[in-house]
């Protein structure tokens, strides 16, 4: 829609002050320092590009020479914050909150001109056959502890427990109660789990119910549902909406939320690696960065090659990369691409250029609707939503746009809309205008999103502020 002649003077003054704020964050040290200040900035990042060689030379190293490393990771940005804080005490305190105000000011300024387009929710009848497969152990005991059986069956559903010290097949129990008559599948438990369940619920187009019965349940969260009270959830049997979400495949492995390869990939496969986490990470990385064992990777995203990568992460939809406060969070579920995130660190030099290079060479990060992952073996190994897994390479990553439907409950916290990207370009660019012909615009998104092929005709209403913003 237009914007409104004072909004859009507002913004644009909004975002000559956040130019003007920042001018001042820089300047207001090196005037207070003089010479002294100047020294101070270029001994800082100096200070912050040793200390990313430092850590990677404490994961790279074995022996006192890792130890010494670590000792330097940790001291130097102690005894920089202590330098800046004696010498520009109330300097640096002015420039952070220069800073503050030129964020806060720029992310104002660039309020409506991106975003994502809202969720749609499908107002339907309860189910009348709901099963829900639920793992007791997950989550610390999770599923006993918020009495989610005893709820589930009073709400009308049928559970199935995963007993403790029994081989499961989840991919049958789930079909099973399928072919049993079920219109429902619901799943209790961690991101895994909840990949199993939902691959066989698109398979036979029927609903999904989350259940954050999980550890982290990060799935959960981007669908805007209650981690901490997972017996909420339930409240989606009675008064529920369904959205449509994508579902990403690894090969044959389904996954809500990511395939990573690589360095994270073969630690997990280690069988100290449950009872030990730091001590099998730090044996066994020094060889795995340095390529001295673990498979020489090559992922290939749509006209991008990545060669020898350490890792590489393919997520159900791309995450939040602008926002250091909504890293590893999703502004969407629907926009039916893979995220791709690809980290390759040659050395000392490259670590350092990771923190300091804003464009870092050594990270990629795109979005891509297939990803191929090739390796110099026969196979992969590989962490699909946390569970560690070898797959027969090439593995080709590919997403199902649309092809979940998961029913949620009606009344969740939802998903704040993240803050726009801090774009520097467009600030100065809308500051530097006169009149409105670069006012920003809304994007404007199609009026019926694609619908997945199987799936009755439903009338879909916008998605009331209660729902999640990111599906």
């Amino acid at each position: 829609m237009d914007w409104s002649r004072r909004g859009y003077h507002a913004q644009r003054w909004a975002a000559r002050g956040a130019l003007l704020a920042a001018a001042l964050a820089v300047a207001t040290p090196l005037v207070y320092g003089g010479l002294r200040g100047l020294a101070l900035l270029v001994l800082g990042a100096a200070g912050l590009g040793l200390s990313a060689a430092a850590v990677w030379w404490t994961l790279t190293l074995r022996g006192p020479l890792r130890w010494g490393a670590a000792l330097v990771a940790v001291c130097v940005p102690a005894a920089l914050l202590a330098l800046f804080a004696v010498t520009l005490f109330w300097a640096l305190l002015v420039s952070l909150a220069l800073w503050g105000l030129a964020v806060w000011s720029g992310r104002y300024a660039l309020r409506g001109t991106g975003g994502h387009a809202p969720a749609r929710e499908r107002r339907l009848p309860p189910p009348r056959k709901p099963v829900l497969i639920m793992n007791p152990r997950s989550g610390g005991g999770k599923v006993g502890r918020f009495r989610l059986r005893e709820k589930a069956e009073r709400l009308g559903a049928r559970v199935v427990l995963l007993e403790p010290g029994q081989q499961h097949d989840v991919t049958e129990l789930a079909r099973r109660a399928v072919a049993d008559g079920a219109d429902l599948l619901g799943a209790a438990g961690g991101d895994g789990t909840q990949a199993l369940v939902a691959a066989v619920a698109a398979e036979h187009d029927v609903p999904f119910l989350v259940i954050s019965a999980g550890t982290r349940n990060h799935f959960a969260l981007d669908l805007g549902l209650d981690r901490g009270n997972p017996a909420a959830c339930l409240d989606a049997l009675t008064d529920g909406v369904e959205l449509r979400v994508d579902l990403g495949f690894a090969g044959d492995q389904p996954f809500v939320n990511n395939a990573s390869f690589g360095a994270y990939a073969a630690i997990v496969q280690s069988p100290a690696y449950r009872d030990d986490k730091i001590g099998t990470s730090l044996e066994m990385l020094p060889d795995l960065l340095t390529g001295q064992q673990g498979p020489r990777l090559v992922a290939r995203a749509g006209d991008t090659t990545l060669t020898a990568p350490q890792a590489v992460l393919v997520s159900n939809n791309p995450y939040r990369t602008g926002d250091p406060f909504g890293l590893g969070r999703r502004e969407r579920l629907d926009s039916g691409t893979l995220g791709v995130l690809g980290v390759k660190v040659e050395g000392a030099i490259s670590a350092a250029a990771l923190l300091l290079n804003p464009d870092p060479a050594g990270l990629t990060v795109l979005a891509a609707t297939e990803v191929v992952v090739e390796a110099d073996r026969d196979e992969i190994e590989a962490g699909v939503d946390g569970e560690a897994m070898v797959l027969p390479a090439p593995v080709h990553c590919r997403i199902a746009p649309g092809a979940l439907r998961v029913r949620v409950p009606r009344k969740r916290p939802g998903v704040a809309p993240g803050p726009p990207r801090l774009d520097w370009r467009r600030l100065r660019k809308l500051a530097a205008t006169v009149g409105r012909t670069a006012a920003p615009t809304h994007l404007h998104w199609p009026r019926h999103r694609p619908r997945h092929p199987d799936s009755p005709d439903r009338q879909e209403t916008p998605t009331s502020g209660t729902g999640p913003s990111g599906t």
